[in-house]
């Protein structure tokens, strides 16, 4: 599901937005929660997670350049759109990383083609991404860039190229099947991605990162068929 809010301090036009927005996901047959907030104050008081901001400019009090610089403080790190009625305004925007901006008032044309370049986007990072949730934070990490996944705990570690490790709470079986077919469960406790590996011999993959990682007995014949048949793909 997709989790998306609109600020706007006018109603008529957050009630515009909102329908247009349902309507254009609906046509795509994404399932979407769109909540309204009427203020900036509001907004930075809720605490749940939002992929798509829907922010007017100009609102009275806190306007919506504010809001958007205190939300970025907080790590907000969804998708930013801002309303406005001046144009000039947007060259404000690139501070905060807004993904674009709709000018009051709001043509259909220029919000389906804002909607369709973004859906673009989000199909393209949902196939060769994922979308990892801690908290209230998001966070999209390619694919190729993910050596291994370990489970401890109840906690899924994805080991990165970088050497970073992202850790997160979930079931490696759901993971599991979120991820392509260059990656292998080798192991209860591991998925290791084939582009990353190295050699095996004797039960242990070797990885580019240098890790070891273990081959189960049950794993081991299907795993020696898994690298041969990625192999021929390549």
């Amino acid at each position: 599901m997709i989790c998306i809010a609109v600020c706007d301090d006018e109603k008529y036009m957050s009630d515009r937005i909102r329908t247009m927005v349902s309507d254009f996901f609906s046509g795509k047959n994404m399932e979407t929660a769109i909540l309204q907030f009427s203020c900036g104050e509001d907004l930075l008081k809720y605490n749940g997670k939002i992929d798509i901001l829907f922010l007017d400019i100009q609102m009275r009090d806190l306007d919506g350049m504010e809001t958007a610089r205190k939300l970025r403080a907080d790590k907000f790190r969804g998708i930013l759109i801002f309303i406005t009625v001046l144009r000039e305004m947007v060259f404000q925007s690139f501070e905060v990383q807004a993904y674009d901006y709709l000018v009051k008032p709001i043509e259909e044309k220029h919000f389906e083609k804002t909607m369709e370049r973004l859906y673009f986007s989000m199909k393209n990072a949902s196939e060769a991404s994922l979308l990892v949730q801690k908290g209230y934070e998001s966070r999209i990490v390619s694919l190729d860039d993910i050596v291994f996944c370990e489970i401890i705990d109840r906690k899924i570690y994805l080991y990165l190229v970088s050497s970073e490790v992202v850790d997160y709470y979930d079931r490696i079986e759901h993971l599991e099947t979120r991820l392509d077919n260059r990656f292998f469960r080798c192991h209860r406790s591991y998925l290791i991605n084939l582009k990353h590996l190295k050699g095996y011999k004797n039960g242990i993959a070797y990885m580019d990162n240098g890790r070891e990682i273990p081959v189960s007995r049950l794993r081991s014949r299907e795993f020696s068929g898994v690298v041969l048949q990625y192999m021929k793909n390549l």
